[in-house]
């Protein structure tokens, strides 16, 4: 099985937030959360439930923004 970026899908205390994206993405979006588990549909986290872990992750991997994080806050 191919080993996937998002594989903790942690539950915290939400806050809300509103945003639109294309239909291209949504469908990538729910083809990711297919395989996230495991190609079964039964059981696959929603496209909502995908975004928050993917962004936080995306966030945490950037080195460029954990750089100028630093320097923000040393500033």
């Amino acid at each position: 099985m191919t080993r996937l970026k998002l594989a903790d899908l942690a539950d915290e205390k939400p806050v809300r937030l509103t945003l639109e994206i294309s239909a291209r993405l949504h469908r990538d979006l729910t083809a990711y959360a297919l395989a996230v588990n495991g190609g079964d549909p039964k059981g696959a986290p929603t496209v909502e439930r995908l975004i928050p872990p993917m962004l936080e992750r995306f966030i945490t991997t950037d080195r460029g923004f954990s750089k100028a994080r630093k320097s923000i806050q040393t500033g």
